[in-house]
């Protein structure tokens, strides 16, 4: 989804140089006056910058970084009332009433951040965000207290967010999994609304009411007290650093600086920071990974791994140092909570197996030399098994996540790629987490999972979540249209996987033909055909019209109706061999294309009959069948961006 960032970075230097003849000053300011700010209309933004659109997982860490007092950056604003008039505009939200008010202060850089936070502590109304399958849904967020008091636990799994109706369901909406639909079964499952953050006294009064009515007031309010100081108190004395302009800045420097904090440099990650400990040891983290003095590092050799014929890189090359970091993590927390286990420990004393932020920047010299090899090697299993299934590209990868659990499985045991059976089960895993769209954010807890459960399958125990408790719904395949979507590229390579072959030239998408042939996913019923229809692009645009082709194939189709390019095809041309009706069918019938209804331009009936045949591959790659029945997903497709994802995620004023 295309968006400005919100990238709190600065170059003081040069603010400084630009605003020679002007002044600026640094404040911090009261997070809960900012957010009031924001609603009175105060601060507002200038009308040139884009709408809110931050997505479900991106707020829960916003959260969770204000809960545990965690910088979120700065912002930048601009006093009002200068030479530089930009016409103002509410945050999306805002009451009516502040659209009559004029603001005091601009805000040039935060305003994604600042909107997250007044949607779901302030505003106290239902937020509209995006989920990471792509669903435009309302939530409601809730600190789990509990999780929250619990120090090994990650803060971000505190913060929930749930449906209009609080009520969070599954099986398809036949069992509640978590009611809060109303206070009392909020407190009864100690679930914090975030809409009551800043009126904290209200809650409490409530909440020993409730306690007191059901005698549990001894055993609970030790828990409140506690997340008062240790949660709520981080929120109501968050003080936010504020860079305000002074009015009388030009209109030039404005903008410039604006530009600036909105395309900032790549922020620090874990890397650089678990580089510059170990250097204090002596090791060289940098040039162990980027290599140096003629000597390639991890990283290039992994980018090199099973790269085709005339191509420096393969399907490894976006492998980052924190995926490298995130395997060596998993195998290092693991041996502690090993150790921890037998040393008699349990529960929560228990550390817990991770790759997270926190687990990186803990992650000892000692581990990283005990596993470094071992997780390069698992990264280059990855790729092999990877090209087993006809990954060719990076592109291609439905979530470079899912690499991560991936190499460290393959690290544990080179098993699964030789042995028939095992291979079997850990392709049906690797197709349920990419159909199931389980891997497109926050999934370090997913990982965590895979790494610790799919072994244990591959050795004959029980299935994995991500196996056992993923649904494939058939609907789905009618709202694939997103190039970007896991569930797509899956459908792409799990076509060429199924022994597709080229319309024109037979040939079968092996790494050879898939670069030189520059295949890529194109119409069966083309673009232009369709529109002359009147047929909607939700319709024509969905996998099912699409398939993996050459790009001298797909120029040949071109915009014509399907019986005659088939027909051209069939005729061949000057520089193009005809080819024989018996035999294109053959190659049409590897799409799993009906060759009867396509030839006679049934365009209804293809659509329907393709759907059950790609359903069907989908089901073979999953183990499992998929759901056909009516009851609707929650949420609306969402499959836009830039504008268009702007446009329909503005939140109108109340």
């Amino acid at each position: 989804m295309a968006h400005r960032s919100d990238s709190p970075s600065l170059d003081f230097d040069f603010l400084g140089g630009m605003m020679s003849g002007a002044t600026f000053k640094t404040n911090p300011i009261s997070l809960h006056e900012l957010l009031v700010d924001c609603q009175r209309g105060d601060l507002q933004l200038p009308d040139f910058q884009r709408s809110w659109v931050w997505d479900e997982d991106r707020i829960k860490s916003l959260v969770a970084s204000v809960s545990r007092a965690f910088p979120v950056g700065a912002l930048m604003s601009l006093e009002t009332g200068g030479g530089v008039n930009f016409k103002p505009r509410p945050v999306e939200g805002a009451p009516d009433i502040s659209k009559s008010v004029e603001p005091s202060l601009l805000l040039l850089d935060g305003q994604q951040r600042m909107t997250s936070l007044y949607q779901v502590t302030l505003r106290n109304q239902v937020v509209q965000t995006i989920t990471p399958k792509n669903k435009k849904v309302k939530r409601w967020f809730y600190i789990d207290i509990r999780k929250a008091l619990d120090e090994a636990a990650n803060r971000e799994d505190a913060i929930i967010g749930v449906p209009e109706d609080k009520i969070i369901r599954t099986d398809f909406g036949r069992e509640i999994v978590l009611d809060l639909s109303t206070r009392e079964l909020e407190f009864e499952h100690l679930m914090f609304p975030l809409t009551a953050m800043f009126s904290w006294n209200d809650w409490q009064v409530d909440f020993i009411n409730y306690s007191n009515r059901k005698g549990s007031f001894t055993e609970l309010w030790p828990i409140i007290t506690k997340f008062h100081d240790e949660v709520v108190k981080n929120f109501s004395g968050y003080q936010v650093p504020v860079i305000t302009l002074d009015r009388n800045t030009s209109k030039e420097a404005v903008c410039t600086v604006f530009e600036k904090v909105n395309t900032g440099g790549k922020p620090l990650d874990a890397f650089e920071l678990v580089t510059a400990m170990y250097a204090a040891e002596g090791f060289e983290l940098r040039k162990d990974w980027y290599g140096g003095e003629g000597v390639k590092g991890r990283h290039q050799r992994l980018a090199e791994t099973l790269s085709a014929a005339g191509r420096s890189t393969g399907i490894l090359a976006n492998v980052a140092s924190t995926d490298f970091l995130h395997v060596i993590s998993l195998f290092h927390t693991r041996d502690r909570r090993s150790i921890a286990t037998a040393e008699g420990k349990q529960g929560k004393e228990l550390p817990q197996v991770t790759g997270n932020r926190q687990a990186l920047l803990n992650l000892p010299l000692s581990a990283y030399e005990a596993y470094a090899d071992r997780a390069e090697e698992g990264f280059k299993r990855a790729a092999k098994f990877l090209h087993e299934l006809n990954f060719y590209k990076v592109d291609d990868l439905p979530y470079q996540s899912q690499i991560v659990p991936l190499a460290a499985i393959l690290a544990e045991s080179e098993m699964a790629l030789e042995h028939m059976a095992v291979k079997e089960k850990l392709r049906q895993w690797f197709w349920n987490g990419v159909f199931g769209e389980l891997y497109g954010s926050a999934v370090d807890t997913r990982i965590a999972k895979d790494f610790i459960e799919v072994p244990i399958w591959l050795r004959g125990g029980a299935e994995p979540a991500t196996v056992s408790e993923t649904i494939f719904r058939s609907d789905r395949l009618k709202t694939m249209r997103m190039r970007l979507s896991a569930a797509y590229k899956g459908m792409h390579v799990l076509l060429m996987g199924e022994g597709a072959l080229d319309f024109r030239s037979g040939q079968k998408f092996s790494d050879r033909v898939f670069f030189s042939e520059n295949v890529d996913i194109h119409h069966i019923f083309p673009k232009r055909w369709c529109e002359e229809r009147k047929i909607k692009p939700q319709v024509y645009d969905s996998i099912i019209n699409k398939t993996p082709l050459s790009y001298r194939t797909n120029r040949i189709i071109g915009g014509d109706a399907p019986s005659l390019y088939l027909a051209a095809l069939e005729k061949g041309q000057a520089d193009i061999p005809a080819i024989g009706g018996d035999v294109l069918d053959r190659h049409l019938r590897s799409h799993l294309i009906d060759t009867a209804l396509l030839r006679a331009d049934r365009f209804d009936d293809f659509m329907q009959e393709r759907q059950r045949a790609l359903l069907t591959l989908i089901e073979g790659a999953m183990g499992k069948k998929a759901y056909t029945g009516t009851i609707a997903e929650e949420g609306e497709n969402f499959e836009a961006d830039g504008d268009e994802a702007e446009a329909v995620l503005t939140i109108a004023a109340e």
